[in-house]
């Protein structure tokens, strides 16, 4: 059976816990509650295989014009088909579609030959780690309270 990539499909926080947990394999998933998720997004990809989930991308958004690729996974049984890039190519129509002009999409040095291949190119950006102490004024870190 053909996998099938559809726009909002239905899907149970179960599967995509599952899926996630096969695809990244760090048990840092668990139980996380997509649907609390999902409703605040732009839209989500989903592919399926005799009706199991096999891949994945939310579409995140700011209510304007920038959307953000968030969460991209393949289960391990269905990589380097194509099967990424389906994904991301109808995340960016979705996108495209629902009025963005922009999408982004962090990720990690090792996947950059993969995002070129989609058409992204590398942009310099900022994170914040809002776990850790904030650092003062000056740049260092402050002490916790």
């Amino acid at each position: 059976m053909p996998v099938t990539i559809g726009r909002n499909p239905p899907i149970g926080n179960a599967e995509l816990n599952a899926l996630r947990d096969a695809a990244w394999g760090d048990g840092e998933v668990g139980d996380q509650d997509w649907q609390s998720i999902l409703r605040h997004s732009l839209g989500w990809v989903g592919a399926t295989d005799g009706g199991r989930l096999v891949g994945f991308v939310n579409v995140a958004w700011d209510g304007g014009v920038h959307a953000f690729l968030l969460d991209p996974t393949v289960h391990p049984d269905y990589g380097r088909r194509g099967l990424g890039r389906a994904l991301v190519r109808e995340a960016a129509a979705l996108a495209r579609e629902r009025g963005a002009e922009w999408l982004h999409v962090d990720y990690e040095d090792g996947l950059e030959p993969f995002y070129r291949a989609c058409g992204f190119r590398p942009t310099a950006a900022g994170l914040l780690d809002l776990t850790a102490p904030m650092p003062d004024a000056d740049g260092g870190r402050q002490r916790e309270r």
